[in-house]
C-alpha cells in the first residue's frame, strides 16, 4: 500500500506544471555616473609602454624625417620616450588610473575574436561576444545588441547615449537603425545649431577625396560640440587615423597621430573636470581594436595570422578604478569583458539575451590592516625579553 501511495505522489508531482523561476539581476550599486569609452584604431601596446621603436623611427620608408621625429618622440629610456609619445596617459592617468596590457610583465590584455579586424573588434568591445560570424569589416547591421543600445533603453540614460566616430561602418556596427542610437560617423555633419558646428561642415564640406575615415580631429570637434550642447552619460569617441597612417606604411604619421590623440584625450579630461555634473564622476575607458604585427615587416598589418595583432591594451580612469598605475603582475583580460564593465560602472547588468563576458574585476589598492592590540602586547613583551 505505501508503494502505491509514494507511486501516486510521484506521478502527481510530475504531472505539476513547471513552475517559472525568475533569476533577478544582481544590484550593483554604480561607481560613476558617466562613462565615455575612447578607442583609437590599431595603436599597438609596444608604442603605448615602451614609446617608439628603435627600428622603425631610423627607418627612411617608414620614417622620411628620422631627425625630427627622433627630437619629438626618442630617448633611450623606454620610461621616458613614451611619455613624450603619449603624455596625458604617462602623468595623469598613470597616476589616478590604471593601465593594463604591457606583455612585457606577462599582463595581457587580448582580442577573443579570431580575425583581429577593425569590426569584429568593435563588436566584441560593444556587444561583450566574439560572434565568429562577424568575420569582415563589410557593411552588414550587426545583430547583436550592444551595451549603448541596452543602456540608452534604460530611464536613467534614455536619450543620453551619443557615438561620434571617424570610422564610417560604425552605424552599421551599432545598428543604428534598430538601435535609434545616436552615431555620427564618417564625413556627417553635425546637428548642432551653432557658428561653431557650422563651421566644422564648412571644413568637412571642403575635404578633398574624402576616405572611409574622417579626420580625427575633426570627429573630435563634433564630439565635443555635442557634448556641451546635450551633456550625455555616455559617450563613444571613436578615432581611426593611427590604423590608417599605419596601414601606409607611415611610422612617422602613426607616431604623431597617436601623440594627437593622447592631446585630444587630455582636452577631453580637463573639460570632463572643470564642468559640473562631470567633475569626479566620469569614468574614461580608452582602449583600441586590435594589435599590429609585431615584427618590423608585419607592423603595417593585422589578421589572423599575423602575430601580435590580437594583443590589445586597457587604460581605465574615474570613479570606480584604483589609482594603482601600470599593472606589472600577471593577468589575462579580453576584449569581451568591457561591454559588462561599462554597465556594472554605472550601476546596470547588461543582459542582450545572450552569454556576454565576464565584467573586469577592477583591481583595488592592498589594504595593511593596523596591528591589533594583542600583535602589539606580544611585540612589546618581545622587546622587553630582547
Amino acid at each position: 500500500m505505501k508503494n502505491v501511495l509514494v507511486s501516486v505522489m510521484l506521478l502527481t508531482i510530475l504531472q505539476q506544471p513547471d513552475i517559472p523561476v525568475i533569476n533577478h539581476p544582481p544590484v550593483i550599486p554604480p561607481s560613476t555616473g558617466n562613462v565615455f569609452i575612447i578607442t583609437t584604431d590599431g595603436l599597438r601596446w609596444q608604442e603605448i609602454f615602451t614609446g617608439a621603436d628603435s627600428l622603425l623611427i631610423n627607418n627612411e620608408k617608414a620614417t622620411p624625417d628620422s631627425d625630427l621625429l627622433n627630437m619629438l618622440y626618442w630617448d633611450s629610456n623606454p620610461e621616458t620616450r613614451r611619455k613624450k609619445l603619449m603624455p596625458f596617459l604617462w602623468s595623469v592617468a598613470a597616476k589616478k588610473g590604471q593601465l593594463s596590457g604591457n606583455r612585457l610583465y606577462n599582463n595581457k590584455v587580448d582580442v577573443a575574436n579570431a580575425y583581429a579586424i577593425s569590426y569584429p573588434g568593435y563588436n566584441e568591445i560593444f556587444s561583450g561576444t566574439a560572434d565568429e560570424m562577424i568575420s569582415s569589416n563589410k557593411k552588414y547591421r550587426n545583430p547583436n545588441i550592444n551595451v549603448l543600445e541596452f543602456l540608452n533603453s534604460k530611464e536613467g540614460f534614455k536619450g543620453k547615449v551619443a557615438a561620434f566616430t571617424s570610422w564610417d561602418v560604425f552605424p552599421y556596427i551599432f545598428n543604428e537603425k534598430r538601435s535609434g542610437l545616436l552615431v555620427n560617423s564618417g564625413y556627417e555633419n553635425g546637428s548642432e545649431n551653432s557658428l561653431t558646428q557650422e563651421i566644422i561642415n564648412g571644413v568637412q564640406q571642403e575635404v578633398k577625396d574624402k576616405q572611409a575615415t574622417r579626420h580625427d580631429l575633426l570627429t573630435f570637434a563634433c564630439a565635443k560640440e555635442y557634448l556641451e550642447a546635450h551633456q550625455p552619460k555616455i559617450l563613444f569617441l571613436g578615432l581611426g587615423e593611427t590604423d590608417e597612417f599605419a596601414h601606409d606604411g607611415r611610422y612617422d604619421l602613426y607616431l604623431q597621430q597617436a601623440n594627437a590623440v593622447d592631446r585630444m584625450i587630455a582636452e577631453l579630461w580637463h573639460w570632463v573636470q572643470t564642468t559640473p555634473g562631470y567633475k569626479d564622476n566620469t569614468t574614461f575607458i580608452i582602449t583600441t581594436d586590435h594589435g599590429r604585427g609585431s615584427k618590423t615587416n608585419k607592423w603595417t598589418s593585422h589578421g589572423a595570422f599575423i602575430k601580435g595583432s590580437p594583443e590589445v591594451w586597457l587604460v581605465m580612469i574615474g570613479p570606480g578604478i584604483e589609482p594603482l598605475g601600470e599593472i606589472k603582475e600577471q593577468q589575462q583580460l579580453y576584449q569581451r569583458q568591457l561591454a559588462q564593465t561599462i554597465a556594472n560602472l554605472l550601476g546596470e547588468n547588461f543582459d542582450p539575451g545572450q552569454p556576454v563576458g565576464e565584467a573586469i574585476v577592477l583591481k583595488k589598492k592592498e589594504t595593511v590592516l593596523p596591528p591589533s592590540e594583542k600583535d602589539r602586547t606580544v611585540a612589546v613583551v618581545n622587546d622587553v625579553r630582547k
